[in-house]
C-alpha cells in the first residue's frame, strides 16, 4: 500500500511539474525574468533531433555547470544528453555551450545541498522540494566551452 501511495504521489508531482511549473518557469527563463537560482538547459531530443528546454537549478561555478537530476537516468533530459552530450545552458540572459558528463560516483545529494546553499532562501526551498520528490539522483557535470 505504501508503494502505491508513493507512486501516486510521484505521478501527481510529475504532472504538476510537467504541465504547470515547467512551462511557466521555462517562459520566465527564456525572457530573462526568472530568479538567479534557476537556469535553462537545452538538450537535443534523442528521437526528434529538436531542441528541448528544461528548467533546472542554477549550478554555475566558474566554467563548470553542475546539475543533479531528480530521477537520475530516467529523466528525459538525461537520456537526451547521453545520446548527445552537447548542450547549452542559459543563466540570466546569457547562453553558454558545453559538453555534459554523468558522474555516477559523485554524492549527488551532497552536491545538491551545496548548490542550494549558494542561492539563499529560494535555493533552500527548491532543495527541500527536490529532496522530497527525488527518486534516483545523479550528478551531471557540464564543462562550458565559451566564456
Amino acid at each position: 500500500m505504501a508503494i502505491d501511495s508513493r507512486r501516486r504521489a510521484e505521478q501527481a508531482y510529475s504532472f504538476v511539474e510537467r504541465r504547470l511549473v515547467n512551462p511557466a518557469m521555462r517562459w520566465l527563463l527564456q525572457v530573462g525574468l526568472a530568479p538567479r537560482a534557476f537556469a535553462l538547459l537545452e538538450t537535443t531530443g534523442r528521437r526528434t533531433g529538436r531542441p528541448r528546454l528544461t528548467p533546472v537549478g542554477n549550478g554555475l561555478e566558474g566554467h563548470v555547470f553542475w546539475l543533479v537530476a531528480m530521477k537520475g537516468p530516467r529523466s528525459s533530459y538525461v537520456q537526451n544528453l547521453l545520446a548527445n552530450p552537447r548542450v547549452r545552458v542559459k543563466v540570466g540572459r546569457q547562453w553558454r555551450t558545453g559538453s555534459a558528463t554523468l558522474l555516477p560516483g559523485d554524492d549527488s545529494l551532497q552536491r545538491r545541498r551545496a548548490l542550494d546553499r549558494a542561492h539563499g532562501l529560494l535555493g533552500r526551498i527548491d532543495g527541500l522540494i527536490f529532496r522530497a520528490a527525488a527518486t534516483e539522483t545523479c550528478t551531471i557535470r557540464i564543462d562550458l566551452t565559451d566564456r
